[in-house]
């Protein structure tokens, strides 16, 4: 997307002055410094003075740097840089992933009277973003809204990604992107030849360069929509497939809005143990239903579908070890790091609580160790150090996969016991509340969405989802009741430590009292 406003008189522009002032906000990992030399090694060969300085921060993902660039024309006689940026005094501002478009407009880098804005649209989460329990996603609308607004002319499309068809890192392509913008007084020939005066990768890096271009010129195409595939046959032993058909056949019986979401549950409660699994799947699923209404849209027969196959296909030691030894995990991982057909390196870290080992147990035997201060201490003493497992050699591979192939154990484990308990409580207290108030009944049952992850993370959602409870039998009664669990949700969601939660939980106290 290009955007261009009018252009108004501005005496301090490099018309008067001659002095162009450039910016890049990158990330670690983006080439914001390979970026920078192409930049000022441009300038240079077009007989102009030039100056680049950094400067390098940690608060962000793997670093954020802010990277400066002035240059001067040979005419203007001994000129003066300056060594970062000021405010309101930025002509082009390069942001490698949108955020960092954000934070130059919030910094006052980004005017409409003088600045070129180039940013890629891709996401790379924060540190701050990735915190947050729940989803702490920072809206890239309305930083598109306010680039909008704030720059004189606007290049914003996904330049990762097309750098990375080209076989390339994202700095080519902002690199193009800047050519294509018009915005510094160069020949796109020059711009290429800038790339291969270093010597390194050129031949991708001009690929890149080139789409950058593109998309700086005519902007971003709609995709065409992808073709629909045939659904894939599901293979097996045909005791196994008649099985999985007869489930399938069940789930086709279902109104077909909880069709939706009941489909992708069944698939992974079925990948997390068997079939057998996926038939108690569905008989809870049915027993909502059961006493669910067509007046209310299946409402509660959707959400439930999601959250009980989420409660049942939960994450012990035998399923992270299976998800850590899967094919298409270490597919991903060559993809991600680009190192097909190259040898490489892969430690996994565990740290499995002592409550992870007692859950392992046979149900008996674990309840007793699990209340036994002793055995526990035992536990924690042999575990507590964690261990770091190569899954690229045939032993550290070997120790997880056998780990992960124990699902028939499973059932008979403490963990497994704990955790079925807690789902019929869950489902229990969640109709309970039927046919009286349907709201609270769907909000109880959106709750499980608190617990998630594994070891501390799961613990520390355990405790959040019963105090969420707790509020919800103090507002029980009231017609808003409904309203206030989700907002309980929500405050639980907010921030790790569950300040948000226990203020919201206060304020409920304060009136139900």
């Amino acid at each position: 997307m290009t955007i261009e406003l009018p252009l108004a008189a501005r005496p301090d522009g490099p018309g008067v002055q001659g002095v162009i002032k450039l910016a890049v906000l990158a990330v670690g990992g983006q080439g914001g410094g390979v970026l920078t030399n192409w930049i000022e090694s441009l300038a240079r060969s077009q007989g102009y003075s030039a100056q680049a300085t950094s400067v390098a921060g940690v608060a962000q993902r793997t670093g954020a740097t802010i990277y400066y660039i002035e240059m001067a024309p040979g005419s203007v006689p001994h000129p003066v840089f300056s060594l970062a940026p000021a405010p309101g005094d930025v002509d082009v501002m390069i942001a490698a992933e949108m955020m960092e478009a954000g934070r130059a407009i919030m910094r006052g880098f980004v005017t409409p009277d003088r600045t070129t804005l180039i940013a890629s649209t891709h996401r790379a989460l924060a540190v701050s973003e990735k915190m947050v329990p729940g989803d702490g996603i920072a809206s890239a609308e309305e930083v598109r809204a306010a680039a909008g607004i704030a720059a004189r002319k606007l290049v914003m499309a996904d330049m990762d990604s097309a750098a990375v068809r080209a076989g390339s890192v994202i700095s080519a392509s902002l690199f193009g992107a800047l050519a294509g913008s018009g915005a510094l007084p160069f020949p796109k020939a020059a711009f290429e030849d800038a790339i291969r005066a270093s010597g390194k990768g050129v031949e991708a890096s001009l690929r890149a360069f080139t789409a950058g271009f593109d998309l700086a010129e005519q902007g971003e195409r709609p995709e065409a929509a992808p073709a629909e595939e045939a659904p894939a046959k599901a293979a097996g032993p045909h005791k196994a497939l008649d099985a999985w058909n007869g489930l399938m056949a069940r789930v086709s019986r279902f109104p077909a809005g909880v069709q939706e979401t009941a489909m992708p549950g069944l698939r992974k409660v079925v990948d997390f143990q068997d079939t057998t699994y996926g038939t108690e799947y569905l008989d809870r699923l049915q027993g909502v239903l059961d006493r669910d209404s067509a007046d209310q849209g299946y409402e509660l027969g959707r959400e439930a579908a999601k959250h009980i196959a989420n409660a049942m296909a939960y994450d012990d030691v035998i399923r992270v070890a299976d998800l850590k030894t899967r094919s298409t995990r270490f597919g991903r991982i060559e993809s991600q790091m680009g190192s097909r057909g190259k040898l490489m390196t892969l430690t996994d870290y565990l740290h499995p609580r002592a409550e992870e080992i007692a859950g392992l147990l046979p149900a008996r035997l674990g309840a007793r160790v699990e209340t036994s201060p002793k055995w526990m201490a035992r536990l924690d003493t042999l575990f507590s150090k964690g261990r770091r497992i190569r899954t690229d050699s045939l032993r550290g591979f070997a120790v997880l996969y056998l780990l992960g192939g124990l699902r028939g154990w499973r059932r008979r484990s403490l963990r497994h016991a704990q955790e079925q308990a807690h789902l019929d409580q869950w489902l229990t207290a969640a109709l309970g509340y039927l046919p009286q108030s349907y709201g609270m009944a769907v909000e109880v049952i959106r709750c499980r969405r608190l617990i998630k992850g594994y070891s501390d993370t799961h613990a520390r959602g355990h405790s959040k989802f019963d105090i969420v409870m707790q509020g919800a039998t103090l507002v029980a009664g009231r017609e808003d009741g409904p309203q206030w669990v989700a907002r309980l949700r929500e405050a639980a969601l907010q921030d790790e430590k569950g300040e948000a939660l226990d203020g919201a939980l206060r304020t409920i106290r304060s009136f139900a009292a």
